[in-house]
């Protein structure tokens, strides 16, 4: 088991930044998949970043490329989603998820990802 546990949300204005962490416990592998979701009011929950631990490799929707990095501390433990020139638009929960897959993928679809944190709302105001 993996829990996960975000955090880093608030409120902020159009063009400011966030940062959220995602503290992982329990079950360790130097083999997964971290990764960002958001879901906006009304909406599907869309794949925003991911970052394979071992390797670093990382994945981005086409809607945060540019303006947001994921990143991983291995002593900490620990996956950040810094968020640059934030859009209204970007308003939504935040969730991360762990694919503990073996693989060299970033999965961007929400039923590869076997543990999920319980999320932290980002809210952008125009």
């Amino acid at each position: 088991q993996v829990q996960l546990a975000e955090s880093g949300g608030g409120l902020v204005q159009a063009g400011g930044s966030l940062r959220l962490s995602c503290a992982a416990s329990g079950r360790r592998s130097s083999n997964y998949a971290v990764a960002w979701f958001r879901q906006a009011p009304g909406k599907d929950r869309e794949f925003v970043a991911g970052i394979r631990w071992n390797s670093g490799r990382t994945e981005y929707a086409d809607s945060v490329k540019g303006r947001f990095t994921i990143s991983r501390d291995n002593a900490k433990n620990t996956v950040y989603l810094q968020m640059n020139s934030l859009k209204p638009e970007d308003t939504a929960v935040y969730y991360c998820a762990v694919d503990a897959a073996y693989g060299i993928m970033v999965h961007t679809t929400q039923a590869e990802y076997d543990y999920w944190g319980q999320g932290t709302q980002v809210t952008v105001s125009s």
